[in-house]
């Protein structure tokens, strides 16, 4: 029996806006749902009318570090981020190293690089899952 399609949110973490993006198991592709710009508690009340919504599953968060792979601030807030979902909405939260998915998203010609690049995300941390996944 096929297993069925689970829903997934993604996060690309920024201090002042958070791409949002969906997808799922069935096809492993994503589409944008746009950027949050609120900061602080309206941040999180935006992203949980998303998860409402869109029921998601799980919720993946986009981590960026360095090119050699070392951490940052940045690595540190995204994490923090991705433990504040977890802790209020009470949905697993996987993390997938996001280094350059704005810059492709940008290069690629995204209207919108922040809900693309939670796109890309979302759409590696799909391949991996898949790909871990026995048939």
């Amino acid at each position: 029996m096929p297993e069925r399609a689970r829903q997934f949110l993604a996060f690309d973490f920024g201090t002042k806006r958070v791409g949002v993006a969906s997808g799922n198991t069935l096809l492993c592709l994503a589409q944008p749902l746009g950027t949050v710009t609120a900061q602080g508690e309206a941040r999180f009340e935006a992203l949980g009318r998303l998860i409402r919504q869109w029921q998601p599953e799980a919720l993946v968060v986009g981590v960026p570090f360095h090119p050699d792979g070392a951490e940052h601030e940045n690595t540190r807030r995204a994490r923090r981020f991705a433990r504040q979902l977890h802790g209020r909405f009470g949905l697993p939260v996987h993390e997938v190293d996001e280094r350059y998915t704005t810059t492709e998203a940008l290069a690629a010609g995204a209207r919108d690089a922040d809900a693309a690049a939670a796109c890309l995300i979302l759409e590696q941390y799909l391949r991996e899952a898949t790909r871990e996944t026995p048939p």
